[in-house]
């Protein structure tokens, strides 16, 4: 075939495609949007844009404010979070009017009662680890804010000393109706809880302290550590508290406890300088406690020395003093494992348990 035929050919077939189309296909006609029909459409896409956009300027606001919360205040999300952890296991916060005052306490379980009492500038959430044990172990458990602490209230006159504390919690316990309950102190609270027991032996079935103080001891530390105005200070208070454990406080944690401690450390202070006047000491009163005792100790204790617990033990001949190998003054929230099965079996045991020392070793 030559150029001029293979032209031709294609001319020809090109002269009948258009006929072909006409005759087989017919054109789809799309009918024009109605006059109305896009702008709603645009509106409805604008809208849900817009709303994203607010979505998303909300979250991300949410997220910078959580960010500042947790650099500024970390210890009030700490707390938050506890808070939160206790709900979920049935404990709850809670206020009581007492004496006039404001105390507030968590609550939680059923069952006989143990009422709780904190140490020198701490607050009810100490007991977090231990207070879902005692619930989950058919206890009603009070934990409360000494006056002046935590969220309670902080009366500008108040004492703050072992007699004033002990005074609150026997009002505290009237005020819950409880005719009979166990007692639990730690540190300054175990002395508060004796001071309870004493003047109301009737009221307190079993009593438990753990890492007392209330007892006269050459101190080993400066009482100034109690209210430091710096990170030194704070780092060396912690070292006391928790001997080898951890390393040291994040900084954002030092800004904030610093914080604290500069609004509050005044009930600190008048706290300690009441107990250090010796006044509300037990030494030679505690033969008056007549009920079972639990004496619970961490041996590494470098604030209260353990040497005091065997004190404890020997006048309170009828104790049951348990020593806990690794454990520092914190016992009670650092060794939480192994304390509470057996504040647990202390209480319940019928006929109660018998005079006994018994030394916990470590995990």
């Amino acid at each position: 075939m030559g150029f001029a035929s293979a032209r031709e050919t294609a001319g020809e077939a090109n002269n009948r495609i258009p006929d072909k189309v006409s005759e087989s296909s017919k054109v789809v006609t799309i009918p024009p949007p109605s006059p109305g029909a896009s702008p709603r459409t645009r509106d409805g896409s604008e809208a849900r844009r817009s709303a994203l956009r607010r979505a998303l300027l909300v979250l991300v606001c949410f997220a910078i404010g959580v960010v500042l919360l947790v650099c500024l205040r970390p210890l009030e999300v700490a707390l938050a979070a506890l808070q939160v952890k206790l709900r979920l296991d049935g404990i709850s916060s809670r206020y009581a009017d007492v004496d006039g005052y404001q105390i507030h306490y968590f609550e939680g379980g059923s069952g006989p009662p143990i009422v709780l009492i904190h140490g020198l500038g701490s607050r009810a959430e100490d007991w977090a680890n231990i207070m879902p044990q005692l619930v989950k172990g058919g206890r009603h458990v009070y934990a409360i804010d000494m006056l002046g602490y935590g969220r309670s209230s902080r009366p500008q006159d108040g004492a703050y000393s072992v007699r004033q504390e002990a005074g609150i919690v026997e009002k505290f316990i009237a005020s819950q109706n409880l005719d009979r309950t166990d007692l639990g102190g730690w540190s300054m609270g175990g002395w508060v809880a004796m001071r309870v027991a004493l003047d109301e032996p009737d009221r307190v079935r079993r009593l438990a302290i753990y890492d007392s103080a209330g007892l006269r001891f050459d101190l080993p530390f400066k009482v100034s550590l109690f209210w430091p105005d710096d990170p030194q200070t704070l780092t060396a208070l912690n070292d006391l508290l928790s001997p080898g454990r951890g390393a040291e406080l994040p900084g954002i944690l030092q800004r904030d406890i610093l914080r604290l401690v500069r609004r509050n450390g005044w009930i600190v202070q008048r706290s300690m300088n009441s107990m250090l006047t010796g006044v509300d000491l037990m030494d030679g009163n505690l033969g008056g406690l007549k009920m079972p005792v639990l004496i619970v100790w961490g041996k590494n204790d470098q604030l209260t020395p353990v040497s005091l617990a065997y004190i404890f033990h020997q006048q309170m001949p009828e104790s049951v003093l348990e020593i806990y190998d690794g454990c520092g003054h914190l016992a009670p929230r650092e060794c939480a494992a192994r304390i509470g099965p057996n504040t647990l079996e202390f209480l319940r045991a019928e006929p109660p348990m018998g005079p006994q020392v018994k030394e916990i070793p470590g995990q």
